[in-house]
C-alpha cells in the first residue's frame, strides 16, 4: 500500500476513539462528521468492566473520572415521590446500575477529540457522498466536493449510519425495534436534585431526572412502550407531540418536567433499536460502534463496546499488515461474543420495562452480565507499532468546535 491512510465517518465517541488508536498503530486518519461541531450534552453513558481498562491505555483516565456527572447513585420512586428502592455507584466495584463513570456523551466525546485533535485531521459540517472500492483503496466523493482516496473506511457514524446504507443496504435489513421509545432533554434544576437519579415507572412508561456537572439544569428521561415506530429522527415537532401524548396523564413529577418541553435546547427522542450483521465488514469498509452493533441504551453497554471495538479494530488492522480481509475478521472474531451478550442484556432490560410484570422482579443471569461487562479478552498487542501520545498535527474543519 501507498500508506496507510484511514477515514473514519463519525465524531462522537465511536470515531475519536479510532482515531486514537489508528494514529498510534501508524495509520494517517481522517474522522469525516455532518454536524457543523462536536454535539454537547446529550445522554449518560458509562464505562464498566474492560472498558476502563481501554480508558486506561488511553492515557485518558484523569480526563475521563473529570469529566464524570458524579451521580452518587438512583433512587426508584413511587408516584409520591417515596423510595421504593436505592443503587449506589459504588455496588459491584463501580460496575453497577449506577456506574463510577458516568459522563454525559458530548463530554466523552470533547475529551476524545481533544486527545486527537493535533494528530488526526477532523472535517466537520462535511459527509461520504459516494465511494467506491478497488484492490488497493477506496476512492471518496465528499458532499462538499472534494475527492480523496484512503486505504480504508470506518463508519462509526452511529445507529442511523448512512455508511452502513451506502455499503451494507438499508437500515430495515439492520436494524430492530425492541418496543420502547426514549426521550431525553435538559430542564432547570427546579427539582431541587443534587447527586442522585430518581427514577419512576407506570404501567410500562418510566420518567426519571438526573444530574448532570451542571447544578443548575438536570437531564429529564422519559420512557415508553411502542409496537412500532415511524416518526423520523430528524422531526422534533412530531417527537414531542408524540411524547406529549404518550405522557399523557402520567403521575409523579412528570408534568413539570414536561412543562419545559418546548424551551430546552437539546431535545432528543428515538427508538430503542439494536443493530445486527452477519458481518462488519465488506471490502475496505468496515463499521464500528452503534453502526455495527448497536446493543440499545438498555444494555448501558453502548460506549463500552465502542472504546473495546476501537481498541481491537485499530491493533488487528495494524497486526494484519493493514490487510483488510485479515484484519476485519480478526476483530469480528474477537468481538462478536462480546456484543452477543450485550445485545441479549438490552432485549432482556427492554422487555422488562415495555411488558412489566407487577407481580415478579425480574431475574437477571449474573453470568450473563459479567460476560457483558468483562467476557473478552484485550491483548496488549507489544509488538505492534505504538506511536503514544499525539503529535503537533493541525485538524481542519469547516467549524472548529
Amino acid at each position: 500500500m501507498s500508506g496507510n491512510r484511514v477515514l473514519v465517518a463519525g465524531a462522537s465517541i465511536a470515531g475519536p476513539a479510532l482515531a486514537h488508536w489508528l494514529r498510534r498503530r501508524g495509520a494517517q486518519v481522517t474522522v469525516v462528521e455532518r454536524a457543523p461541531e462536536l454535539r454537547p450534552g446529550g445522554q449518560a453513558v458509562d464505562a464498566r468492566g474492560v472498558a476502563k481498562e481501554v480508558i486506561r491505555r488511553m492515557g485518558l483516565d484523569a480526563a475521563v473520572r473529570a469529566a464524570r456527572t458524579e451521580t452518587a447513585g438512583a433512587h426508584t420512586v413511587d408516584a409520591d415521590g417515596t423510595v421504593l428502592e436505592t443503587f449506589r455507584a459504588e455496588d459491584d466495584g463501580g460496575d453497577g446500575y449506577i456506574s463510577e463513570i458516568e459522563i454525559l456523551r458530548g463530554d466523552l466525546s470533547q475529551v476524545l477529540y481533544d486527545d486527537t485533535r493535533d494528530g488526526v485531521e477532523y472535517i466537520f459540517g462535511d459527509r461520504i457522498a459516494e465511494l467506491t472500492q478497488d484492490a488497493d483503496g477506496v476512492d471518496v466523493v465528499f458532499a462538499g466536493g472534494d475527492r480523496r482516496r484512503f486505504e480504508l473506511v470506518i463508519g462509526a457514524d452511529g445507529l442511523h449510519s448512512a455508511l452502513r446504507e451506502m455499503v451494507f443496504g438499508p437500515r430495515e435489513r439492520f436494524v430492530r425495534h425492541l418496543g420502547l421509545v426514549l426521550a431525553f432533554y435538559t430542564v432547570p434544576n427546579e427539582f431541587e436534585l443534587e447527586r442522585w437519579l430518581l427514577d419512576y415507572q407506570e404501567s410500562g412508561r418510566s420518567a426519571g431526572l438526573r444530574p448532570i456537572r451542571d447544578a443548575g439544569q438536570v437531564m429529564a428521561v422519559f420512557s415508553f412502550p411502542a409496537a412500532d415506530f415511524d416518526v423520523d429522527y430528524r422531526d422534533i415537532t412530531a417527537q414531542k407531540r408524540l411524547l406529549r401524548e404518550r405522557m399523557d396523564g402520567m403521575g409523579w413529577l412528570a408534568p413539570r418536567i414536561l412543562a419545559h418541553l418546548d424551551d430546552t435546547p437539546d431535545f432528543y427522542l428515538d427508538q430503542v433499536a439494536q443493530v445486527v450483521m452477519d458481518r462488519w465488514s465488506s471490502g475496505r469498509v468496515g463499521l464500528l460502534g452503534d453502526a455495527a452493533f448497536s446493543s440499545s441504551p438498555m444494555s448501558g453497554q453502548g460506549t463500552g463496546l465502542a472504546l473495546v471495538g476501537a481498541y481491537l479494530l485499530a491493533a488487528e488492522l495494524a497486526a494484519s499488515g493493514w490487510d483488510p480481509e485479515a484484519g476485519f475478521a480478526a476483530y469480528e472474531a474477537r468481538m462478536r461474543s462480546f456484543v452477543e451478550a450485550n445485545q441479549e442484556i438490552g432485549r432482556l432490560h427492554a422487555h422488562s420495562l415495555a411488558f412489566p410484570d407487577p407481580d415478579a422482579q425480574p431475574e437477571w443471569d449474573m453470568a450473563l452480565i459479567e460476560r457483558a461487562i468483562n467476557g473478552i479478552e484485550l491483548p496488549e498487542y507489544a509488538d505492534l507499532p505504538d506511536l503514544g501520545a499525539p503529535a503537533d498535527v493541525p485538524s481542519t474543519s469547516a467549524a472548529k468546535p
